[in-house]
């Protein structure tokens, strides 16, 4: 089967890639920049040139392709709308299966999408999800909530680095999930018959809030966190501001998504249906903890290591 991946150089995209490699699959990867994505070459990964905005180069890219999964999201540095990059690069997408004549559709959605049509990212995501229940596709929707990447970037480097951990709102708890864990589900859904035409939660073993995690990096890294928590009025003040210039709509849209993570709602679901129709082992899930302790360990190690060279380079320099 040959699979075409979209956002193949995003973090739950490139694992995706890489676990379709593994389980054997024809892996082609539609990306912007192929400089940039040569990392997916390496693996076996055949690259294409293309644009979600350009329909043209994304049915040049769906030529001898059996199945798609799509985790393309926009990016903090991309200054249009994700209505824009997002959306109409969701309706081109669906538009060249049907004019090629892909059926097989893999779409990464969000957990309670429908319950935040405020938040941009989210609204987008829940119309892909009636577009696709619409269609005549064999769709299989899958519904995370967070990555376990982002705990590192939100809270594991600011407290290690001496920094503040900014908490917005009341933080629900979230059941982070590893995007390798992800792609395992993206990467079954192929051979899944079960799953066509359904839509499945695909989320961690367990919901934290933010005061767990806190508490989670503090343990690992052995320092104490300074949490800042900030009123979600002054975030509200924010993206209002920021709004009134067209180059930064794409800040404001960002910063809305605070209205999910400081809404107090849990976002977290049973997974035994899922394992079982995709036929993988709870077992073999990461669970946070272990996750947050092998980056501490790894991180630590490394520091240590600098220091002791460093320490060499300096003795070098004695005059005796």
């Amino acid at each position: 089967m040959q699979v075409l991946v979209i956002g193949g150089t995003g973090t739950l995209g490139r694992q995706i890639a890489k676990k379709a490699i593994d389980a054997g699959y024809q892996v082609r990867c539609m990306v912007r920049k192929p400089r940039s994505a040569s990392f997916l070459q390496e693996w076996g990964c055949e690259l294409t040139q293309g644009d979600l905005l350009k329909q043209d180069s994304i049915e040049y890219a769906l030529k001898g392709v059996d199945a798609v999964i799509d985790s393309s999201t926009s990016r903090p540095e991309d200054p249009k709308s994700v209505y824009e990059t997002d959306w109409d690069g969701k309706l081109n997408l669906f538009r060249a299966c049907e004019n090629i004549g892909v059926k097989r559709v893999v779409f990464l959605s969000l957990l309670a999408a429908e319950k935040f049509r405020n938040v941009p990212l989210m609204d987008i995501k829940y119309c892909t999800e009636r577009l696709l229940e619409d269609s005549s596709f064999d769709y299989t929707i899958l519904k995370g909530a967070a990555f376990m990447q982002g705990v590192i970037g939100q809270f594991a480097i600011p407290i290690l680095d001496s920094q503040p951990v900014w908490i917005s709102g009341t933080t629900g708890p979230i059941a982070y999930m590893n995007t390798q864990d992800m792609a395992r589900f993206a990467v079954a859904a192929l051979s899944r018959e079960a799953t066509v035409r359904k839509s499945f939660p695909v989320v961690g073993p367990k919901a934290w809030n933010a005061d767990e995690l806190v508490k989670l990096c503090e343990k690992y890294s052995n320092k104490t966190a300074r949490v800042l928590r900030v009123s979600p009025f002054l975030i509200d003040i924010a993206k209002t501001m920021v709004s009134f210039f067209e180059p930064t709509v794409n800040v404001a849209e960002r910063l809305s998504f605070a209205d999910v993570s400081g809404s107090g709602i849990t976002l977290d679901s049973s997974m035994e249906e899922s394992y079982r129709v995709f036929g993988l082992d709870p077992s073999e899930t990461t669970e946070i903890e272990s996750y947050v302790k092998e980056y501490y360990d790894l991180i630590l190690k490394r520091l240590r290591e600098m220091e002791t060279d460093l320490n060499k380079e300096q003795r070098k320099k004695l005059p005796f």
